[in-house]
C-alpha cells in the first residue's frame, strides 16, 4: 500500500529590499527568502483537494508583509524567527515553518573617508545565510553561515605524506599557495543576545584559522587541518555555538 510519509510545500527565491529611514540616514538590506510549510494537508497531495492550503503566493506576501512589520533594524536571523513563527501561529494546519534568508553584501558607501546617509556598494560575493525552524510545540532551531567567502595566502601551505600510487601525479611539499571559497555553517546550543556581534565573532574566528596572527601567520598541513582549526576557534570563541559544518 503507498504511503505518504513524508509532505511539504513552499516559495523559494523571494526577493526582498528593505529600508529603514532613521532620520537622514538609511539603512538598507537586500534579502533572498525561502520558505518551507509541513502542515495537515495530505489530501492536496493524495486527493487534490487543496481545502485549508497556505498557498505559496500566501507564502511570498507573507514575506513583504513580515519584513514591513519589523519597525526596526533587525538581522535575518531576527525576521527569519518572526516568519516563521507567523505562519505556525496564523495557519491551524501548519505544523512547522522552515525559512532561509540569505543576505546580499551590501555596504554603506565612503566618500572622502565620510559614511554616506543613503548610499550603498556591493562588498564582494560574501553572503550572510541562517535557516530557522519553528513548529506547533514551540522548539525553535536557528542555523547561521557564510558562503562565498573567498580566501587566499601567498605561502605557509603545504601537503605531504599522502597515498602515492600510478595515479598520483601530485608532488609533495611544504611551500604553496592556498586558495579556497568557505561555506560554513553554525548550530546554535541556544539563542545569542546579539546575533551580529555573535556572527562576527565566528567569522573573525574562521578567518584567524586560516590566517593565523598578521605577522607570522600560521602553517597549514592541509585544507582539511584547517578546517577543523577554523571551527574549533569558532566553537572556542562563541559559546553559544553548538556545531560548526563547512
Amino acid at each position: 500500500m503507498t504511503h505518504l510519509a513524508l509532505h511539504q510545500h513552499g516559495k523559494s527565491r523571494v526577493r526582498l529590499g528593505r529600508i529603514w529611514r532613521e532620520g537622514n540616514v538609511h539603512h538598507f538590506v537586500e534579502w533572498m527568502v525561502h520558505t518551507m510549510l509541513e502542515s495537515d494537508m495530505e489530501a492536496a497531495f493524495i486527493d487534490g483537494d487543496n481545502t485549508g492550503m497556505t498557498a505559496t503566493d500566501t507564502q511570498k506576501n507573507t514575506v513583504y508583509v513580515v519584513a514591513k512589520r519589523m519597525s526596526k533594524r533587525c538581522t535575518i536571523e531576527q525576521y527569519a524567527v518572526a516568519l516563521a513563527q507567523h505562519f505556525v501561529h496564523t495557519y491551524p494546519r501548519v505544523s512547522k515553518a522552515k525559512v532561509w534568508v540569505e543576505q546580499a553584501p551590501w555596504k554603506r558607501v565612503q566618500i572622502g573617508g565620510i559614511a554616506h546617509q543613503h548610499g550603498y556598494e556591493m562588498a564582494g560575493s560574501e553572503v550572510r545565510t541562517t535557516h530557522v525552524v519553528y513548529d506547533k510545540a514551540g522548539k525553535l532551531d536557528v542555523t547561521c553561515g557564510i558562503s562565498g567567502l573567498k580566501v587566499l595566502k601567498t605561502t605557509q601551505s603545504g601537503y605531504e605524506g599522502f597515498l602515492r600510487d600510478e595515479y598520483t601525479l601530485l608532488p609533495e611539499t611544504r611551500e604553496r599557495m592556498m586558495a579556497t571559497e568557505v561555506t560554513a555553517t553554525w548550530k546554535y546550543a541556544y539563542q545569542p543576545m546579539d546575533y551580529d556581534a555573535t556572527y562576527h565573532t565566528v567569522r573573525s574566528a574562521l578567518l584567524d584559522g586560516v590566517f593565523g596572527p598578521p605577522k607570522a601567520g600560521v602553517y597549514s598541513p592541509s585544507v582539511q587541518y584547517t578546517l577543523y582549526q577554523m571551527a574549533f576557534l569558532a566553537l572556542e570563541r562563541a559559546p553559544q555555538v553548538g556545531a560548526v559544518s563547512q
